[in-house]
């Protein structure tokens, strides 16, 4: 624009910062090592910074300084001491040469855990648990006040305004000031296209008016004679502007500019402050939460196996987050029945263990009047579809143990895991078939089995046969079927402990998913 070149005008544009040569300072032995060096080998070992050109024609021996900033530091440079110019590096001594190699390469190592420890102290820093005051929103306000007050003050400005975005980014609106009347808070926002200023500076650039009266068109939001603007940004979002104002046409200088930015930086820490301390608040109140669903969850799962002779009963479950939606059971009827099932929603989280739960709630009812599990899942499935959107779906295996018999009926819904372990192998129980949930009129196929002496029925969720290793490979049926006939002999708490780990080895490192297993096992006749 024409009037970027007027006297009462001017734009400073921020510099990104650049890369530094090394100082001396920064590895007060250098000297010492360098000094050393020359009085133990006769040759001199330089440091040469990046603008003093290395010759080519005399060079022995260079190496860069490159401590993983981006840009070379400079240079080490091997000389000898009474001949510096000499033919090529192959005349240098071998070992002097490795020994600077190896000077050179320490340095770099050195320079790099110098800036690795200046960036996790920042982080440390950053770490820093926010606390809220007992009257943050007004503590806010007085801060905001302050801060502009004392910037104002600084420059010799007379007032000072904050205009920040609104949630569409097209209107600034005054959200804190110094100076200025209290009624310009119910003024309405000012449009950000009009806004010529504050654009520019949102631009990254600190405008200085030196006399708004010939610079109207820059639409300063102040009656003042001079002002200056410059944004207000985190490092990833631009909030608005930050203005100083001064009655009498004036002049800004640069370091003054600086300065304004630096509480342009603060206004935008401490509104950041404010946000993250708003989300801190209602995320510590959402874990709280989780972590007492957490807990019902997991006091609602069978931990005391019934007292039946000649059976034993164990399982185990573990979700992705706090709560998810896999989950075994079992609980005792009338007529010596034992009713054994898993279940799993699909779902992590607290989908996953609303859907659990409601599953669960269902088979534990309707099985108080159900004696043939394809009738049982009939219904359950019926209830899941009628108490939701049709948006709920599970799989689970759901069987009827004759405790006196070892007779098992069963229906399975998805695709649940069941596994006949025999002490002369093992067999697939069920097949994939369809899940709960997807429609009223499902049917399921009822299907049954007996358990003898020593035999173990295995049930476990998509979960755990879908584990995957490092390279990507399920665990599947079969090397959990094989490794626990093996160990058959074993109790049922053993064997699914036996089970769990096998999961943890095989699973690739941070890949949890829900996951649930259970055996029931029939010791004697």
């Amino acid at each position: 624009m024409a009037d970027t070149n007027l006297s009462y005008l001017k734009l400073y544009r921020e510099e990104l910062p650049r890369s530094s040569t090394l100082q001396r300072d920064k590895v007060g032995s250098l000297a010492n090592v360098i000094s050393a060096f020359k009085d133990l080998t006769g040759w001199s070992l330089e440091y040469l910074p990046p603008s003093q050109a290395i010759s080519t024609s005399d060079l022995m021996w260079s190496a860069p300084v490159n401590p993983g900033v981006g840009a070379t530091l400079g240079h080490f440079r091997l000389d000898s001491v009474d001949s510096p110019a000499t033919d090529g590096a192959s005349t240098a001594p071998g070992s002097v040469e490795a020994m600077a190699a190896a000077l050179d390469g320490m340095l770099n190592e050195l320079l790099r855990t110098q800036r690795a420890l200046g960036q996790r102290e920042a982080e440390l820093a950053a770490g820093v648990p926010l606390t809220p005051h007992p009257h943050e929103p007004h503590h806010l306000a007085q801060r905001l006040h302050a801060v502009l007050r004392g910037g104002a003050e600084a420059v010799g400005g007379h007032a000072a305004a904050l205009y920040l975005l609104d949630e569409a980014t097209t209107r600034l609106k005054l959200r804190a000031c110094w100076g200025l009347p209290d009624e310009r808070f119910i003024d309405p926002p000012r449009h950000l296209e009009h806004a010529l200023a504050d654009l520019e500076a949102m631009l990254g650039h600190a405008v200085v008016l030196e006399d708004t009266t010939h610079l109207a068109h820059w639409n300063a939001p102040e009656d003042f004679r001079s002002a200056v603007c410059v944004p207000v940004s985190t490092p990833t979002t631009i909030l608005g502007t930050l203005w100083v104002f001064s009655r009498e046409p004036r002049d800004f200088t640069e370091s003054q500019t600086g300065m304004l930015e630096i509480v342009a930086g603060r206004i935008a820490a401490e509104l950041e402050r404010e946000m993250l301390l708003n989300e801190a608040v209602g995320t510590a109140q959402i874990k709280r939460q989780l972590a007492a669903a957490e807990r019902i969850q997991r006091n609602q799962l069978p931990t005391i196996a019934p007292l039946l002779d000649g059976w034993d009963i164990a399982g185990w479950t573990e979700q992705a987050g706090e709560i998810g939606g896999d989950f075994y059971d079992w609980f005792c009827l009338p007529d010596g029945l034992l009713v054994v099932a898993t279940g799993s929603a699909g779902e992590s989280g607290i989908a996953g263990a609303m859907i659990a739960g409601n599953v669960r709630a269902a088979l534990r009812s309707h099985a108080q009047y159900h004696r043939d599990a394809d009738r049982l899942l009939r219904q359950i499935n019926l209830t899941l579809w009628t108490g939701s959107a049709g948006d709920q779906a599970a799989s689970l295996f759901g069987g009827l143990v004759e405790t006196a018999t070892g007779h098992i009926g069963y229906a399975s819904a998805g695709q649940p895991s069941a596994i006949l372990l025999q002490s002369q192998g093992w067999q697939s129980l069920v097949r994939p078939f369809t899940r709960l949930g997807e429609g009223p009129e499902a049917e399921f196929e009822p299907c049954d089995t007996r358990l003898r002496a020593g035999e173990a029925l295995l049930l476990f969720t998509p979960g755990c046969r879908n584990t995957r290793d490092q390279s990507g490979h399920p665990l599947g049926e079969v090397a959990l079927a094989d490794i626990l006939t093996a160990r058959l002999a074993l109790p049922a708490k053993e064997l699914v402990s036996i089970a769990r780990d096998r999961f943890e080895t095989h699973a690739r490192p941070n890949s949890r998913q829900d996951r649930a297993i259970l055996i029931v096992k029939r010791t004697n006749p």
